[in-house]
Formats: structure tokens, sequence, C-alpha cells
């Protein structure tokens, strides 16, 4: 699947985008995955509360099923002005 970060999740992981293979059922099982990859994820992924996840484009819970799932996007939250 495609996992895209945005940000300063981008920022602290190095990438815009990335091809993952994971056997993760839900948001949570990828993000552990993720975050034990090495430091620059777990510096990412530290405090979930400071990020939002999108499933194929329509926003999302972290215990979410991946189940068909093409595209993970992981962004801060948005605010208006």
């Amino acid at each position: 699947m495609d996992v895209l970060y945005f940000a300063w999740v981008r920022e602290r992981i190095g990438l815009p985008k990335e091809q993952v293979e994971t056997s993760a059922a839900t948001v949570s099982d990828l993000v552990a995955e993720l975050r034990a990859r090495e430091p620059r994820y777990e510096a990412a992924f530290a405090d979930l509360s400071a990020l939002r996840v999108a499933l194929d484009q329509e926003l999302s819970d972290f215990d979410a099923s991946l189940t068909g799932v093409r595209e993970v996007a992981f962004f801060p939250p948005m605010t208006g002005g």
C-alpha cells in the first residue's frame, strides 16, 4: 500500500510517500511496524494525539481496519483561520 506523509510528519521521516508491504490489520498495527523501523519513524509517531489519518482519502481512526485499503495518509490536525 502507499503511505503518504504530510507537513512535519514528512519532515521527520524524510519522505513524502513510500510503498509499504505490511501484514498490519489496523492503522495502529501499521504505526507500530513503522515505529519499529528506525528512530526517524519513532519520532514522527511518538504522539498519536498530534496526528490524523486518512484511508483512501477519507478521515479515519487509528483502530480502523486496513482490509482493502490502498492508501494511508498521516498528517497533523488542520486548523482554520
